[in-house]
């Protein structure tokens, strides 16, 4: 109690915990979950600023600062006390790995170092944890600073990405971040989606270093530049045998389905993905190209969508890429195990089956970033391959027969398509000027060895 972990607001002199709280009124005896108030409600529905309200245990930001921040006063001690006892229940779980976030905001450019430095300095690693970063899309909020160091958009990428292209060419000069980065495996983009866009994604949009207006630029606008950034930097990094980032934003939370189209030009997976079920041209093409769901029914549920409202199990039915995830746990969930709350519920409302459950953790596995030989040890040595020769029973518990129908659905969808663009242009030119017809190289029908697993619907795997 008597540590100094923070500077007093007014006196700006250190702080000890005993006189935070009396600072506050309250003391450690009268602290509990519902005087913590950090749980959503049915106050923060459609009411994002709320949500965000609700990161402040009893109101207090200070406590905030204190125990959910890695660069406070004490940095961010109690913060990676925390996290060491969720790793350690992950790991006594031994079948949950997990993918946390951690933010960089793009206000300085060595915030990649702080981070870096409280991740080694208190040993925040785990073999069931790697780490996605998160950039929130607040250009408007440090640009509209007095003290703003902020002056245009091409800062922002500057203080994001500079420090990991020279911890990538030049690792000494960044030792502890190059430590880091193998644990990052993506990066994210939040922010309310919700929010108007007032400038437009268009021919006249100024470049990164020209944008200097006051408002936020689109969504649109910051994937894009977060793509451009994260392929040159991935080229570089495999070329000298380092580790890659996927971009993995939240989209199709709420807002314009825009947001959809860039994630799905540029995005490996997407978090949420709601506003799909409004747009089936989007969703179609989604699932054309397999691009992964994580989805959070019940963060969805507190925040812009009714539990029984949710296209989960719709998205599932017709063989999109989705999975289950938490979002913010300590908000949505009320137990030490979030992840089985999210499949618990989800098999009870929506009565799924065991096949359905393990073809929700399967696909978790396939989005998520943890490395090839992790991937084959949860699921076969052979997971790249499509169809059943890509399935591994005995480790996945997925039928042969559901993946050998989500393979045969999927091949005679994209060869009706190209079947369809061969006829009507069936002498398509050459890049050369010459005629030339387009082959296809998707089979029409399953093959034998997927084809001899959808003959067995007596065998003892035909449960779907």
């Amino acid at each position: 109690p008597d540590a100094l972990v923070c500077l007093d607001p007014d006196t700006k002199a250190p702080m000890t915990m005993r006189r935070l709280f009396e600072k506050m009124g309250v003391s450690a005896y009268e602290l509990n979950i519902d005087k913590l108030d950090v749980h959503a409600d049915r106050n923060t529905f459609h009411r994002f600023d709320k949500f965000n309200s609700k990161y402040n245990p009893i109101g207090q930001s200070a406590l905030r600062d204190v125990f959910l921040k890695t660069d406070n006063y004490c940095e961010g001690k109690y913060f990676a006390n925390i996290l060491k006892q969720v790793l350690a229940e992950l790991q006594d779980s031994k079948y949950q790995m997990s993918e946390p976030r951690l933010s960089i905001y793009g206000r300085d450019v060595n915030e990649w170092d702080m981070l870096a430095k409280w991740a080694v300095k208190h040993s925040v690693h785990s073999p069931n944890v790697r780490w996605l970063v998160q950039v929130p899309r607040l250009y408007d909020i440090y640009r509209s600073k007095a003290s703003a160091s902020v002056r245009c958009f091409q800062d922002i990428l500057r203080n994001v990405f500079q420090p990991l292209f020279e911890a990538t060419l030049h690792p000494e000069s960044h030792p502890e971040l190059h430590a880091f980065l193998p644990f990052v495996v993506g990066i994210d983009s939040v922010d309310d989606e919700s929010k108007p866009e007032y400038v437009s994604m268009d021919a006249d949009i100024p470049t990164a270093d020209k944008y200097t207006m006051d408002e936020n630029p689109p969504y649109s606008y910051y994937l894009y530049y977060m793509y451009t950034n994260i392929a040159v930097l991935n080229e570089l990094r495999a070329q000298r045998g380092m580790s890659t980032f996927a971009l993995r934003p939240h989209c199709g939370e709420a807002g314009s389905a825009n947001h959809l189209v860039s994630a799905f030009l540029l995005a490996e997976n997407i978090n949420h993905g709601l506003l799909l079920r409004k747009a089936p041209v989007l969703q179609y093409l989604y699932y054309l190209a397999q691009i992964g769901i994580a989805m959070s029914p019940l963060s969805n549920n507190s925040l812009f969508l009714n539990y029984h409202r949710n296209p989960m199990p719709e998205y599932l039915a017709r063989g999109l890429l989705v999975s289950l995830s938490t979002d913010d746990p300590l908000q949505f969930h009320y137990t030490k195990e979030p992840l089985m709350e999210e499949y618990s519920i989800a098999a009870q409302v929506w009565k799924l089956s065991s096949t359905d459950m393990c073809e929700l953790a399967r696909n978790s596995v396939m989005m998520s970033g943890f490395s090839h030989d992790i991937k084959c040890y949860w699921l076969g040595r052979n997971y790249q391959e499509e169809g059943v020769a890509g399935n591994d029973i005995e480790r996945t518990n997925v039928p042969n027969i559901r993946l050998a129908y989500r393979y045969e659905t999927l091949t005679q969808e994209l060869n009706m398509l190209l079947v369809s663009l061969i006829s009507t242009a069936p002498n398509r030119p050459h890049a050369d000027g010459l005629p030339c017809r387009m082959s296809t190289n998707f089979p029409a029908s399953p093959s034998a060895h997927d084809s001899a697993y959808i003959s067995e619907l007596g065998g003892a795997h035909s449960t779907d």
